[in-house]
């Protein structure tokens, strides 16, 4: 039997959606983030918006060259695009919404029952990894959902049947949607297709539903902390109507506002690597509400763990060389998952002049 590894740890922490039911005239020392830039509370009317992609135009001969070269702008200028006719049924989406929104609602003895274990980053709660660390405003339910024998057999298989198998549905649909994408992205790149291919199918995927109670005083605290996603692509949902997310651009935070069934796509670090810098990984964050919870649910898509990352072969040449080291997948999430979350972290895998691409 194959000995159960751990990607990553975490140290126990109070859950924040009981911690929020309590009256507080303050919210706790731990959750306070003064070194977070305060959320945009400005008119938000005039600022710019994410860009829109339409999936159907994406295979229409009419539409197909104009909303490619839509999808590589957004991806190389933003980072991120809404995807709208993605072919996800509404009736998919609203019964994933009903089935998450009932799993939030259990008695906290029933979803402690997967909590999240000493020395490792899979299951419910929030994660942290350092005792002086400051905490996001939000619960968390993370697991690695393929391959399917990287499942850990206390989480996915023991949740409510009815949630189990519509979040099956979801990651079967999202998978195929995933590698769809991925590949336009390939082609728009001028890639070979078959070095995606070879690098993401029944590649390393997780999934992570987030809870973000209300808070009386939002703009001390951040529902998830800036980052940029470790992933080739991650596909994010929000579960119910309210926004949170918010990306970093130059101008500063730039909130997003979901469209009805939509999903937030963004380019991770590996696919900002993997095509030699054209594409960006952006860091984005989670801003809580005063008086409403939000629910959101992420995928994440990475390559294989056995796989080899770095700038994709068929894009180098003697022209353009490689802007970013090579490294073992899993030694790459590792590395990921031991450090705090906090900002973009691609640095240590750049080449630095005269160093040459010895890694």
């Amino acid at each position: 039997m194959e000995t159960e590894q751990s990607l990553g740890s975490s140290l126990p922490v109070p859950c924040v959606q009981e911690l929020a039911k309590e009256t507080m005239a303050t919210v706790p020392p731990r959750n306070v983030r003064p070194d977070q830039d305060p959320p945009n509370i400005s008119d938000t009317t005039c600022l710019p918006q994410v860009p829109v992609i339409d999936m159907q135009k994406l295979f229409s001969t009419e539409f197909m060259d104009s909303e490619w070269e839509k999808m590589h702008c957004a991806c190389k200028e933003w980072g991120f695009f809404q995807l709208v006719n993605h072919g996800v049924s509404s009736s998919l989406l609203k019964k994933l919404k009903h089935e998450i929104e009932e799993f939030f609602k259990l008695p906290m003895e029933e979803k402690m029952k997967f909590k999240v274990k000493p020395g490792d980053v899979e299951g419910y709660g929030t994660v942290i990894r350092s005792k002086g660390q400051k905490l996001d405003w939000g619960d968390r339910f993370y697991m690695t959902v393929n391959p399917i024998h990287k499942r850990k057999p206390y989480l996915f298989p023991e949740l409510h049947p009815s949630l189990r198998d519509t979040l099956e549905s979801y990651l079967l649909e999202l998978q195929k949607l995933a590698m769809t994408l991925m590949v336009l992205m390939g082609k728009a790149l001028k890639m070979d297709t078959r070095e995606i291919e070879e690098l993401f199918e029944d590649g390393l995927q997780s999934v992570r539903m987030t809870y973000y109670p209300p808070c009386s005083q939002p703009e001390l605290v951040v529902g998830l902390s800036p980052h940029s996603d470790l992933t080739g692509v991650t596909i994010l949902h929000q579960v119910n109507e309210v926004d949170g997310l918010q990306i970093k651009t130059e101008g500063g935070w730039i909130p997003v506002s979901f469209l009805p069934d939509a999903f937030v796509v963004n380019v991770g670090d590996i696919m900002e690597i993997l095509s030699n810098g054209a594409y960006t990984s952006v860091e984005h964050r989670a801003t809580v509400n005063a008086e409403k919870e939000r629910i959101s649910i992420a995928m994440f898509f990475n390559p294989k763990l056995d796989a080899e990352i770095g700038p994709a072969k068929s894009l180098l040449n003697t022209e353009t060389p490689p802007l970013f080291k090579r490294i073992g997948m899993e030694e790459y999430v590792k590395d990921y998952f031991s450090r705090n979350m906090n900002g973009k972290s691609l640095d240590n895998m750049r080449i630095q002049i005269g160093e040459g691409n010895n890694g």
